[in-house]
């Protein structure tokens, strides 16, 4: 297992290297091949990985000591267990299906070698991120895949809305990040190491306020990467990205990894009340708000967008009621569903020369088939659509709310799971049915090549049945069985399924169907229907449309200040006092030149009787003195 480990990471890492450093003269067009390659081997081994540690095996292993400078002692070492299994099936595997998706994709782009080397190093972060068996390498590569995530968000650095998107993203994740750093900080100072072994065998010994208020401080962290109220703000526009990004890291792998640190910390986190209430609490909330934005919204890929911030928050709304095994569910058949969906997005908008904006769509049933049917797959499978992962998933969520007594929590959840049905047929019927609202467009649509269309159906296939493989039984699944030495620590009473929960997820299934239907309604049967509910909506249309105007009041109450304050330090400070001071030295000891100049003249002559003088002035001082 030790080698297996090491190299999952570390072949990505020399592709990176190479790739970065000679694809552009050496590769050109094949810039991909060492790339793909590199991944699909990783890809191979991380398989092999789950295999073992479905056979019941584990890997703790400390490869050497990084630092050691007195009490802080920090170790490279590497933890492979169940939780571990479960995130390498999923960043493995659609890290694998979206290398060979962008070849299709980014086929004739100039930073075409660029491109395949960023994703290497997003799956070597992302895979050290999952591996590291402490608080500080977990930091480390925390920050690394918030770079690559910049790197990839700006990759087409020539377009301002796409660098201004870099940025955004990248500072707003700063917030989260310093929190999330602090709380590291606490850990260290509070029981002196930062290994997850010895950090979770000594929660009895922290004190309750001590505990909450490092939760706290982590979940800054997963809320800015994970992208939940109120930092989401940075992930509808990271979508100006590639496409094949905004499914690699934007959908399935790099937002998880704040899911992922909460469950990690589950000793952490069920040791204090209040941080799980504010991780339901949050959770909840953005799985309803994000829910409600992706109602209106009329760009292909911002509707996924708010779809993955609202699926985010029903895993962490499953983490905060303790249902642990059932968020890490969802976190699995949310990254097949949706890398299939944003990639099935980007086969559209291939299709349609880069039009992304869905009221230029429609009709497109019969001319892109395979993206068609995929596309309704991973639509089906979100919606909660009976025997399809989504059901399951959600499913088990919904369950252990109602089960634990967060009525409100699930009721929430009922209302997120019918936008969220309602929303992507919205943009099935928009794109796929009726007629064609941009004949030019319609004309030159086409289906995607191979390269483009084999991974949407090999990511169909676990949208459909990973929710059978894992979740059956329900309430007591194979993930649930799988999960268990990971969270047996937290686990609470084991619910017996009985009448009331099949009446749950009947309900759930109905409410669902009950959002396709009205989506039905309006995009197909009744399609006037939209702008007389939009118009008869007045404030309440314009404002879920604005998106709540929240980056308006961003501005309004951060950026514009900061802006000011800035400007004023600049004309203040800097130019003011500091080039002031600079500026007017320079100034004194010029007119002080400018004085003395003329005694330099190059005359023999006038030097002797300078000095002939200093000499009169020093002797006449002197009989001075002396008298």
């Amino acid at each position: 297992m030790k080698t297996a480990t090491l190299l999952i990471p570390l072949l990505p890492l020399a592709s990176f290297i190479i790739t970065g450093l000679l694809g552009k003269r050496y590769f050109g067009v094949k810039s991909h091949y060492l790339s793909v390659a590199a991944v699909a081997v990783s890809w191979l081994l991380s398989l092999y990985l789950i295999i073992q540690v479905e056979r019941g095996e584990e890997l703790h292993w400390t490869v050497y000591s990084w630092i050691a400078a007195g009490s802080f002692k920090v170790e490279i070492g590497f933890l492979v267990d169940q939780l571990t299994a479960v995130m390498l099936l999923v960043v493995s595997t659609v890290g694998f299906m979206v290398h060979v998706y962008s070849i299709g994709y980014m086929k004739g782009d100039g930073g075409y070698y660029r491109f395949f080397a960023y994703l290497n190093l997003f799956m070597f972060s992302m895979f050290m991120l999952i591996l590291g068996n402490n608080f500080l390498m977990l930091y480390i590569f925390w920050e690394a895949v918030g770079l690559c995530s910049y790197l990839l968000i700006s990759f087409w650095y020539t377009k301002q809305s796409a660098a201004n998107a870099g940025t955004k993203a990248f500072l707003v994740n700063r917030v989260g990040d310093f929190g999330f750093g602090l709380g590291i900080m606490l850990i260290f100072v509070t029981v002196g190491t930062l290994s997850y072994q010895g950090v979770f065998g000594s929660v009895n010994l922290i004190g309750s306020g001590t505990l909450t208020a490092i939760c706290l401080l982590l979940f800054m962290g997963a809320i800015g990467k994970s992208a939940q109220f109120p930092l989401h703000v940075w992930l509808p526009d990271a979508m100006e990205g590639p496409t094949p990004v905004s499914s690699l890291i934007h959908a399935a792998t790099m937002v998880n990894a704040g899911v992922y640190m909460v469950a990690r910390a589950n000793p952490l986190f069920a040791g204090s009340h209040t941080a799980m209430f504010v991780v339901a609490l949050v959770g909840t909330f953005t799985a309803i708000f994000a829910a409600s934005i992706g109602l209106v919204q009329n760009d292909i890929k911002k509707v996924l967008a708010y779809s993955t911030i609202s699926q985010l928050g029903y895993m962490f709304a499953a983490l905060g009621v303790g249902a642990w095994a059932a968020g890490m569910f969802h976190l699995v058949a949310h990254g097949f569903f949706k890398g299939l969906l944003f990639l099935c997005s980007g086969s559209v908008i291939h299709a349609l020369g880069g039009e992304q904006d869905m009221r230029k769509m429609g009709g497109l049933k019969g001319k892109i088939k395979i993206t068609y049917w995929t596309f309704v797959i991973g639509a089906l499978a979100i919606s909660g659509f009976p025997g399809l992962a989504g059901f399951w998933s959600k499913d088990s969520i919904l369950a252990g709310a109602f089960n634990s007594g967060y009525w409100y929590f699930w009721a929430t959840g009922i209302i997120a799971a019918f936008m969220t049905a309602f929303y992507m047929f919205r943009l099935i019927f928009m794109t796929f049915h009726g007629k064609p609202r941009d004949e030019q467009a319609f004309a030159h649509a086409h289906e995607s090549p191979w390269s483009m269309t084999g991974p949407l159906i090999v990511l169909a296939i676990p949208s459909v049945l990973i929710g059978l493989a894992l979740g059956l039984p329900p309430e007591d699944g194979h993930i649930d069985r799988f999960l268990e030495p990971v969270f047996e620590a937290v686990k609470g009473e084991v619910h017996a399924f009985g009448a009331l929960d099949i009446g749950l997820m009947i309900f759930s299934a109905l409410i669902g169907l009950a959002g396709i239907g009205l989506a039905w309604l309006f995009y197909v049967k009744r399609t006037d229907l939209p702008e007389k509910v939009g118009a008869r909506a007045g404030i309440l249309y314009r404002l879920v449309l604005n998106k709540y105007w929240i980056d308006e009041i961003y501005f309004a109450l951060f950026i514009n200040p900061v802006r000011a304050l800035g400007r004023g330090l600049w004309r203040w400070v800097d130019a003011g006092m500091i080039d002031g001071f600079a500026n007017g030295s320079a100034k004194f000891f010029r007119g002080v030149g400018v004085v003395i100049r003329p005694a330099q003249s190059g005359k023999v002559q006038a030097y002797l009787f300078s000095m002939f003088l200093g000499l009169l002035a020093l002797m006449a001082a002197y009989f001075i003195l002396t008298l």
